[in-house]
């Protein structure tokens, strides 16, 4: 304080003087006391103007001050340097202000850059986050992904600082109006999309209809191509919604399984009673082949009529069997006939067994065809008319030869 105190006086009338470059200059009165305690409280009233610099100083230096903020005030104590009712060096703080003032308005001019860049910055990135949203609004068919990249934008719209209000309202205008026609488009198809799947639904319900229907049936061949034509028209049609198509599927495929369940059974049943067939049928050739036909001739026709009997009743045996077996009976008949025409030849006509024979054979064939017919049973009287055919021929051409 007493170097402060030689920048001014207390004269003897009590005014108080600072002194400066430019001369004295009353800053005040002093009556309360002696002039050094005067001076003193002027002094003071100056420290705490330096005191006030100070802060001023180290706040701009350190960057926690606004610049455009401290040039205000730093110009505003400056003003009044020239008036302020203080003692102290006053040349040496107006000199300092001075400089103050032409840091602040270098780092206000950097803040006001920076604000700048800023700004520009952020009406990049909002103007980014327009155009994705534009081209997404008039493009993108991936609707959930795309709502949930909307609510991103908008997020992320929220933290971008510094765009002056105009462009701001500009920029926002143009993603409201995207986000709103992505909103329509999104809207319009599925609201499209649930009248195809309804239409889809009606398709199928009629689809799974005819297909119960078809369950029980036992037209195997057309039924089966049926319903494969039935699951061709399920694989073209639209989807339903998911819940109706997963029902839909379950009763239609139930519907197939029933029909195929049953006829898998049929058909398994068959397959067994044709293989069965077709082992006696083996055994029956078997036995028919082992004939001794040179020994007894007669006694060797009877053996295979009764093994042409038993033959006949065997039932239906597999389709790929049917002409190896039958060529390999045939053959069997060809040689008891030949075996026969020898005998024949042997024996006067009218004294010949085996002509007897055969006509009774053709009776009792006669009497079969009678009693299949009584019967109704188709295959029975196909194979009785065969049968009886077979041993006419034969009768005839023996009567023939006799």
């Amino acid at each position: 304080m007493s170097d402060w105190a030689s920048y001014g006086r207390v004269d003897a009338d009590g005014t108080v003087w600072v002194k400066s470059a430019a001369g004295e200059r009353a800053v005040g009165s002093w009556q309360a006391g002696t002039p050094e305690e005067g001076l003193a409280h002027f002094v003071r009233r100056y420290e705490d103007l330096v005191t006030e610099v100070d802060l001023i100083e180290t706040r701009l230096k350190s960057g926690a001050a606004d610049a455009s903020q401290t040039l205000t005030t730093v110009k505003r104590l400056r003003a009044g340097l020239d008036e302020a009712h203080v003692v102290g060096d006053i040349d040496g703080l107006a000199a300092r202000l001075d400089r103050l003032t032409t840091l602040a308005e270098e780092k206000a001019g950097e803040a006001k850059a920076a604000r700048d860049a800023a700004r520009v910055e952020a009406v990049a990135r909002k103007t980014a986050l327009v155009d994705e949203a534009e081209k997404l609004a008039a493009e993108s068919t991936s609707w959930k992904a795309t709502g949930d990249r909307f609510k991103e934008i908008l997020d992320e719209w929220k933290t971008i600082r510094g765009v002056d209000k105009k462009t701001d309202g500009d920029l926002w205008k143009r993603f409201s109006v995207a986000r709103d026609s992505f909103t329509r488009r999104r809207g319009g198809h599925f609201a499209t999309l649930d009248a195809a799947r309804k239409q889809a639904q009606t398709a199928k319900d009629d689809l799974v209809a005819e297909a119960e229907s078809l369950a029980e049936s036992t037209d195997w061949a057309a039924t089966a191509a049926r319903l494969k034509e039935l699951m061709a028209d399920w694989k073209a049609a639209p989807r339903a919604s998911k819940e109706a198509e997963q029902k839909l599927w379950d009763r239609f495929r139930a519907a197939q399984d029933a029909f195929f369940t049953r006829r898998s059974e049929v058909f398994s049943a068959r397959d067994n009673e044709q293989k069965a067939a077709l082992t006696r049928r083996q055994e029956l050739l078997t036995q028919a082949e082992a004939i001794d036909v040179d020994a007894d001739p007669k006694a060797a026709q009877n053996l295979l009529r009764e093994i042409q009997g038993q033959w006949h009743d065997t039932g239906r045996v597999p389709r790929e069997n049917v002409a190896g077996l039958d060529r390999r009976m045939r053959a069997v008949e060809d040689k008891v006939r030949d075996a026969m025409d020898a005998a024949w030849r042997r024996t006067e006509p009218s004294a010949n067994p085996l002509l007897k024979q055969m006509r009774e054979q053709v009776a009792e064939a006669e009497a079969r065809l009678e009693r299949a017919q009584a019967a109704g049973d188709a295959k029975r009287i196909k194979e009785a008319e065969q049968a009886l055919a077979g041993k006419r021929n034969f009768l005839a051409l023996a009567e023939k030869s006799s």
